[in-house]
């Protein structure tokens, strides 16, 4: 359990790594966020084709699938939109709106059990992305790309539920890498930047990061059980509070730390009920 628990620490410092650097490339170094999400997925698919089997290119018929990568397409490239504006901690908070829209549509398509505890405590962390996002207040155009994003997820990880016994962990990745990768090809290329060794480098850096995180939150859930690694996703927000600090120089208002506190007590707490 100690080994996994410290896998899932590296994972989730690993994923708001990756945006990081995807932040830097299109804030920074002025590079179109769509070549960002595209060369993510493009690099991730080229890893791990070596790994996995030639039968699960056999997912590739099933249109459900096509669907499911085309939402995840969507999600990560309308995050990288809003990082290219916004603070990376403010991003990722806003982002974890996904968990609420996953366990809406979980209950009325899959006809997952409510609890009236467990609905109370997504709604403590909507209330948590309500307070960080301010609606009506100062929100800026970066944080509905990252609301956009969040949506996009929550139905993306509904559907990896519906579909989870479709295929092996690595053969649903490869299909959502390599589809991702189909769609955005022709905004990524439109929008090749002029490529120089920092954003050579920047590239790779989020692409491997994104792609090694995500791997090893599947190697994870191999070695214990989900519901008891299930919390520790929300180290994420603390790893992306930690990387705008480190890197960008940025710390969370008042408001901001509030809107945290709630989404990361509100989302350990629900895990713990599963």
């Amino acid at each position: 359990m100690h080994r996994a628990v410290l896998i899932m620490f590296v994972a989730m410092s690993l994923i708001p790594a990756g945006d990081s650097a995807g932040k830097l490339l299109s804030g920074t170094l002025g590079v179109a966020p769509i070549f960002v999400a595209w060369s993510r997925f493009a690099i991730g698919m080229v890893c791990l084709i070596p790994f996995v089997p030639h039968d699960a290119y056999g997912l590739l018929r099933d249109w459900r699938i096509w669907v499911r990568a085309a939402t995840l397409a969507a999600g990560i490239s309308c995050i990288q939109v809003a990082l290219s504006t916004e603070e990376i901690a403010t991003v990722f908070a806003a982002f974890f709106v996904g968990p609420l829209v996953s366990y809406v549509l979980a209950v009325i398509f899959l006809r997952e059990s409510v609890t009236w505890l467990r609905s109370a405590l997504i709604l403590a962390g909507f209330a948590g992305v309500l307070i960080v996002v301010r609606p009506g207040g100062e929100t800026g155009i970066g944080l509905l790309w990252a609301l956009a994003a969040g949506g996009c997820y929550g139905v993306f990880l509904t559907l990896s539920r519906y579909l989870g016994g479709v295929g092996t962990p690595l053969a649903l990745t490869l299909t959502q890498l390599l589809i991702a990768g189909l769609i955005l090809l022709p905004f990524g290329l439109s929008n090749w930047p002029q490529i120089t060794p920092q954003i050579a480098a920047l590239t790779l850096a989020s692409g491997l990061f994104s792609m090694l995180g995500n791997l090893l939150l599947l190697f994870a859930y191999r070695l214990a059980p989900a519901t008891r690694l299930a919390p520790l996703v929300y180290f994420q927000l603390i790893a992306a509070v930690t990387l705008g600090w480190l890197i960008f120089g940025d710390l969370p208002d008042a408001a901001v730390w509030t809107g945290l506190a709630l989404i990361i007590g509100a989302g350990l707490a629900s895990a713990r009920l599963r």
